[in-house]
């Protein structure tokens, strides 16, 4: 008799794998199915795979939501944290032709820059050869085009290199409409500013210098301001609440919790004073309520998850908001 072979038992890890039904959001339709997703991969895995059996809708293009109507799922989320059972189903809707955050900004900040520098070096073939001729500038048109230049490269050097822009994309249309607002509204600003007739302010050079000076000490905050929020420290999901440093310029961290928007908005009502023009006060006007509705929602985020740090803070003006 031959003896008896001791067999050992092997182990087969056991991976449980899904199956996403994709349907179309508004027809309810199948478009397909993706399967063999394995329980670490993440919607924007699902958005590959999608794309390799759908070719025509690009991973920034998709939109998938658990239900009609609800929110759309984030890239970094995993599929086992959605899926009740081994069958999922996921309704898509096409985002439509979408452009990467940096291209935005860079879009968003260069056409001001350019176009106000359009009305300042090149007056004449915009208003009357006699009349630009005829009157001189006041210095104050000098100052307030190297306060906008300054404004604008400072803001396009930081999407460039300090910045930590997001990954995700940004639908073509939110492109238009921000290049349509900052743009426009530079071309109006630039057209009074720099116009043969200009008035300059009421009070004089008083007024002006005061405002400049003004402006850039909220243009240097708001840059190093930017600075500590783009320190790995504050960034991602296991970011800590930013606090101030060394710098005095930091310190408004003690008061708000956006002091970057509360820079902004100051180098914009110094701007509004230095020039005394209608469109940069309504410019300005538009600017703070859209950035306090930023700050009101990023402050109710930083509640959440440093209520110790800011519960006593204001959003973004100290005291007030």
């Amino acid at each position: 008799m031959c003896p008896l072979k001791t067999t050992t038992a092997v182990k087969h890890s056991k991976t449980t794998h899904f199956e996403i039904e994709i349907l179309d959001a508004h027809t309810r339709k199948q478009i397909c199915i993706v399967d063999k997703v394995t329980q670490t991969s993440t919607i924007h895995d699902v958005k590959q795979k999608f794309h390799k059996t759908c070719p025509k809708w690009y991973p920034s293009r998709i939109g998938l939501q658990l239900e009609y109507g609800g929110p759309y799922l984030k890239d970094y989320i995993t599929v086992q944290s959605v899926a009740a059972s081994s069958i999922i189903t996921l309704y898509f809707t096409d985002l439509g032709q979408q452009v990467g955050w940096t291209t935005v900004f860079l879009a968003e900040y260069s056409g001001p820059l350019l176009i106000y520098l359009l009305f300042y070096l090149r007056s004449s073939y915009i208003y009357d050869v006699k009349e630009s001729s005829r009157w001189r500038r006041h210095p104050v048109v000098h100052l307030a085009c190297f306060c906008h230049c300054i404004h604008y490269i400072r803001h396009l050097l930081e999407t460039l290199f300090v910045h930590k822009v997001s990954a995700g994309h940004s639908p073509m249309k939110n492109l238009i409409k921000g290049c349509a607002f900052y743009w426009g509204f530079t071309s109006w600003m630039a057209y009074y500013i720099n116009h043969p007739r200009y008035t300059p302010p009421s009070f004089g050079n008083r007024q002006i210098i005061v405002s400049a000076i003004n402006f850039l000490v909220c243009e240097a905050g708001n840059h190093f301001i930017n600075t500590v929020l783009a320190h790995p420290n504050h960034t991602g999901s296991n970011a800590c609440f930013p606090s101030p440093n060394f710098n005095p310029f930091t310190w408004m961290f003690f008061l708000v919790s956006c002091p970057n928007y509360t820079y902004e908005i100051g180098s914009w009502i110094s701007f509004t004073v230095m020039t005394q023009t209608l469109p940069v006060g309504i410019f300005t006007i538009l600017m703070t309520i859209q950035m306090s509705l930023w700050a009101q929602k990023k402050h109710k985020i930083y509640r959440k998850k440093f209520n110790s740090y800011v519960h006593r803070k204001s959003a973004i003006i100290p005291f007030i908001l």
